[in-house]
């Protein structure tokens, strides 16, 4: 009866920390210290996510060594067991409970985290439908016990609300303003080994990692995102995944960037050749599919959205989509709504980044 007390109070306190929303990094980090309450772990990864690709962008970890983080992330992505891709009903899963009690089925278990002496894994997506928004990996200590059904069921009962809170930090970064004064977005280029070792990068590379990622003091940027990208291409190539290697993230103010892997050079066999990962301004098509996809846009409203626009007016409108302009209406108030936007000029604009 005290643990179901306590995942009760724990659940509670998660839900206030949700509904008084603020940006990604601090929601996740109040999280991390309530869920720490209830579910012990020695360390963490908990990223977000492209939510069409699913390919991870921005991550908030505590890792054993940091000098590992790139070979940490191809291994992640190349590893299928307990993959947040495939992670559904449920959302949370244990490496322990889904290999039989033989961790060494995961390839990122037997070539690493078995090193660390870690013994079990709680493996998190955070999904609804209108996408993948995150996912968090908690890694508990060889010496202490495995993840219980219990924790397990707990984690479960939280994604939900999660998600949602999750999802909105997403939306509110296309209310604030900022990305009007800053100058377009390469493309920058970093160049990368197959094994995920920096060889090479453009002059204003890692000015743009710095804002993604802001290092500690006086250290030069981990290109965190980048290892992210590249590594799903790794996963691509090896039939381990098949969603695009390409991911949308928030940068600063309104401004959001698109970061993309690829093969370069002609080298044979294909694993070898090294990987471009480019960093440049989100298009406005995929600005808007983010943004109806973060605001929970029907696909009416999507396609609304979408004629707005290329400039239509209400009448314009309604005969693209087949309506009355009354109707045309009444869409247009539920955006509105959703985006407390208060006219179609201020609504295209946030969705444009313009």
């Amino acid at each position: 009866m005290t643990g179901t007390a306590a995942y009760g109070r724990c659940r509670e306190r998660v839900e206030r920390i949700c509904a008084a929303g603020g940006e990604a990094r601090t929601l996740r980090a109040q999280l991390l210290g309530e869920i720490g309450q209830v579910v012990g772990f020695d360390a963490y990864a908990w990223l977000l996510t492209d939510p069409e690709t699913c390919v991870g962008s921005t991550p908030l970890a505590d890792v054993p060594n940091l000098a590992d983080l790139p070979q940490l992330i191809r291994l992640k992505y190349l590893t299928d067991v307990n993959r947040w891709t495939r992670l559904d009903a449920p959302p949370v899963a244990l490496l322990q409970e889904a290999t039989g009690g033989d961790p060494s089925r995961s390839l990122l278990w037997r070539e690493l985290l078995r090193a660390y002496g870690i013994g079990d894994v709680a493996s998190v997506v955070f999904r609804d439908r209108f996408g993948c928004w995150s996912f968090l990996e908690l890694w508990r200590s060889g010496t202490g016990p495995r993840f219980s059904s219990a924790e397990a069921a707990f984690l479960t009962d939280i994604t939900r609300v999660v998600t949602r809170a999750l999802r909105r930090t997403q939306a509110e970064t296309f209310v604030v303003g900022g990305s009007r004064d800053r100058p377009p977005v390469g493309p920058v280029v970093l160049l990368l080994s197959c094994t995920l070792d920096v060889l090479a990068q453009t002059p204003d590379t890692e000015e743009y990692l710095r804002v993604i990622l802001p290092p500690a003091d006086g250290n030069a940027p981990i290109p965190a995102s980048a290892y992210n990208v590249a590594a799903q291409l790794l996963a691509v190539d090896a039939g381990v995944d098949l969603n695009v290697p390409s991911s949308r993230l928030h940068l600063s103010g309104g401004l959001w960037v698109t970061m993309r892997a690829a093969r370069i050079g002609d080298r044979t066999p294909l694993e070898d050749r090294d990987i471009a990962v480019t960093i440049e301004d989100t298009s406005p098509a995929d600005r808007v599919a983010v943004f109806t996809r973060a605001f929970g846009f029907t696909a009416r409203e999507g396609e609304l959205l979408g004629h707005l626009v290329s400039g239509c007016d209400t009448k314009e409108l309604a005969r693209r989509m087949f309506l009355s302009e009354h109707t045309v209406q009444d869409h247009l108030k539920s955006v509105f709504a959703k985006t407390s936007a208060n006219s179609r000029r201020t609504l295209v604009s946030r969705a444009l980044g313009s």
